[in-house]
């Protein structure tokens, strides 16, 4: 029997999953864990994952993907699974159909523990975690033995600063944004079980066993899309509000010169580029809030959550200095990125204007990128035939040394390459419904996929942006 189990962070997921593994004899894989495991193993991809932390940079979805892949691979094939809050969204569900085709399994059913935003954030404002080894209390419902210490290793016990009701009603919106979509595909296609995690830890435990008993003969009451339409309230479509300056995102794989465009588009018509790589660095660097909340999660050997990326984005593009514009590089990377985004801007009574997608062959990207270099110190992309470095090995920004990425040889490169295709098509086709979507050829030279670039930006520009002073032709 192979089950997901999924529900935001507070439902009780974690109380649960061990008596649920032991009861039915099956492998449990908690993404947060795997993570934690493979950096404190230092395993290929912990290692790779450590470098992303130390350079300041969020670590790729690919990354994640490849754990529970090793994970999964490991097992033996009469060992079923219980996936603790994976999968979170529709591409992490097409890479989990993919994985079990592979290994000649099925997805038996997905439990979606289902908890009141009221409760969620009640059982937050109590939990405790502690600092060592990471497990959860709760000043009511699962206290420690002794107040404040942990009953597993002696440590002591603190309350997070993203628990706060603020932070969680973000994280909350977050969750509902991706898991909607997914919930619905798994209600469509029949694997759908809903289980209510209010009461007691016993009421909701005996509940969820009875789920998984009917899974397992066979005769379990999946939710139907149409039944699943009525627990959830419709959302209302946003009203877009009008352009008014240059707002452009830009997409593209790995390797594809987004980035490189992102400068020189934000060069020729003098906009902020606003890289969202550089961004949760500078965070990192002045110790903001935001920042500080980043960190503890990177301390603790956690992904750093989506939420926060989000109101990294928010706070940026609030600033005075994007009034004509700007040239967005790096975010929005998934379609519930997209629609955060739109929240933000609408709040800001803006809209996108232009989203470019910078168009390479995977075949040019994995001959690019295997040829590509970088600075330890201030992360400066170099290439050995396109843009190769005045000093062999040695930085012309800052003078630090250049190294080749781990993660810059042809398998992982593919890999990476795989998850943004699954990523961009629905990302693509949310901004192609919009009316704001380009392909720009990027298998060329840098100056003529700039003037392409620049061409697509004045054409979707509102008219009072090509007529700003600070535009420049």
């Amino acid at each position: 029997m192979n089950i997901a189990l999924i529900g935001p962070s507070g439902v009780g997921k974690g109380t649960h999953v061990a008596n649920l593994s032991a009861r039915y004899g099956l492998r449990h894989a908690a993404t947060g864990d795997l993570f934690r495991s493979n950096l404190r193993d230092r395993t290929p991809l912990g290692v790779l994952a450590r470098k992303y932390m130390e350079a300041g940079a969020l670590v790729p979805d690919d990354v994640v993907d490849s754990m529970i892949e090793a994970w999964a691979d490991s097992l033996a094939y009469e060992d079923g699974f219980l996936l603790d809050g994976f999968p979170r969204t529709t591409c992490q569900a097409d890479f989990l159909d993919d994985l079990f085709n592979r290994l000649g399994r099925r997805l038996d059913a997905v439990v979606y523990l289902r908890v009141s935003d009221d409760a969620v954030v009640s059982r937050l404002s109590g939990r405790l975690i502690c600092r060592e080894c990471q497990t959860p209390f709760h000043t009511r419902f699962n206290p420690p033995q002794v107040a404040g210490i942990c009953d597993c290793c002696g440590r002591p016990l603190y309350h997070r600063p993203d628990d706060s009701p603020e932070m969680v009603l973000r994280r909350l919106h977050v969750f509902h944004r991706l898991t909607g979509p997914l919930l619905e595909r798994y209600a469509q296609e029949g694997k759908l079980v809903i289980v209510s995690g209010d009461g007691t830890v016993s009421d909701v435990r005996s509940r969820l066993v009875d789920a998984l008993d009917a899974v397992s003969v066979g005769r379990s009451q999946f939710v139907g899309r149409e039944e699943f339409a009525k627990l959830v309230a419709p959302m209302e479509p946003a009203s877009r509000p009008p352009a008014v300056g240059t707002d452009l995102v830009l997409l593209g794989g790995p390797g594809s010169g987004k980035g490189t465009q992102a400068e020189l588009l934000a060069s020729k018509l003098g906009l902020p580029h606003i890289s969202t790589g550089d961004l949760f660095r500078e965070n990192l660097r002045r110790e903001t809030e935001l920042g500080k909340m980043a960190r503890a999660f990177m301390d603790r050997g956690e992904l750093v959550p989506d939420d926060l990326t989000d109101h990294m984005v928010e706070d940026r593009l609030g600033r005075p200095d994007i009034r004509e514009g700007f040239i967005l590089d790096g975010y929005p990377r998934t379609l519930a990125q997209a629609v955060a985004l739109e929240e933000i801007l609408s709040r800001l009574g803006r809209r996108i204007t232009g989203a470019l997608n910078i168009d390479v062959p995977d075949s040019t990207i994995v001959a690019r990128l295997s040829a590509r270099l970088i600075c330890r110190s201030c992360q400066a992309p170099f290439h050995l035939h396109f843009h190769p470095p005045k000093k062999p090995g040695v930085c012309d920004h800052c003078g630090g040394e250049l190294f080749r990425r781990s993660d810059d040889n042809p398998a992982t490169i593919r890999t990476r390459l795989a998850t943004f295709h699954r990523q961009a098509a629905p990302l693509i086709h949310y901004y192609r419904e919009c009316g704001v979507y380009r392909v720009i050829a990027g298998d060329d030279a840098v100056e003529a996929v700039s003037s392409r670039c620049i061409y697509a930006a004045k054409e979707l520009a509102p008219r009072q942006a090509l007529a700003s002073p600070t535009a420049r032709a």
